[in-house]
């Protein structure tokens, strides 16, 4: 089981690191730029894979969280930690992104456009449960606390991300992957780098976090033995 595990994420390596350079040069040389931006809609290859992990990682969260409360397994708790923690970190870098973008396109970095609020409250909330996990010493506790704050934590990811951005006006252009009207929708060749990209990102969420849970449990094992000493 461990060896055929093994194969799948050496398997997943490789594609990770041939999807991305695909990525990378397909978003430069063969995806055209979309009408009515100024040298900008190629960052779409970047900023929204990232908020789509965000999301993800967070779900992840979310749902091992859930899986913790049922039956006390830390390596639950580990997982569902380690998937908040990069979550954190994809959703620091859509704002960096979106705000180079915004920079470029509304002559500004921050507007306080609905879009850039909601994740900017987003980053608060999960911020706050990093506070939560450093503020509790016993170890039992602190998993049972945070499994509870993630779990509502994600409750508010779909309001921010998906509902106040489309019921209040936004400077933000629409989902492209969704826009019937053709003079905006996404060329093949766009669309074919767009999707090349969500499935890269998505790999290398799973390369880092399988990376960051086996950190995590060997830093629990030497905390353990450090206690018993």
């Amino acid at each position: 089981m461990n060896t055929q595990r093994e194969k799948f994420f050496f398997v997943l390596k490789i594609l990770s690191v041939i999807f991305m350079a695909f990525v990378i040069y397909a978003s430069l040389f063969i995806a055209p730029e979309a009408s009515g931006f100024v040298s900008t809609s190629r960052i779409i290859f970047y900023h929204v894979p990232m908020a789509w992990i965000a999301v993800l990682a967070f779900l992840i969260s979310a749902i091992y969280s859930i899986l913790y409360l049922k039956n006390k397994r830390i390596n639950h708790d580990i997982i569902a930690a380690s998937s908040a923690q990069l979550g954190f970190i994809f959703s620091i870098a859509a704002t960096i992104t979106g705000s180079i973008w915004a920079k470029v396109e509304w002559g500004a970095f921050w507007n306080w456009d609905p879009r850039e609020t909601s994740i900017l409250i987003l980053l608060l909330i999960y911020a706050a449960y990093f506070s939560l996990r450093s503020a509790v010493e016993q170890d039992e506790r602190k998993a049972q606390l945070s499994a509870v704050y993630s779990i509502l934590a994600f409750v508010t990811v779909p309001f921010l991300i998906f509902v106040v951005p489309r019921v209040i006006e936004t400077l933000h252009p629409e989902n492209p992957v969704f826009e019937t009207n053709p003079s905006k929708k996404m060329t093949p060749s766009i669309r074919m780098v767009f999707f090349a990209s969500i499935f890269a990102f998505s790999m290398i969420f799973i390369w880092i976090l399988k990376l960051k849970i086996e950190v995590e449990k060997v830093r629990k094992k030497i905390s353990i033995l450090g206690e018993k000493k």
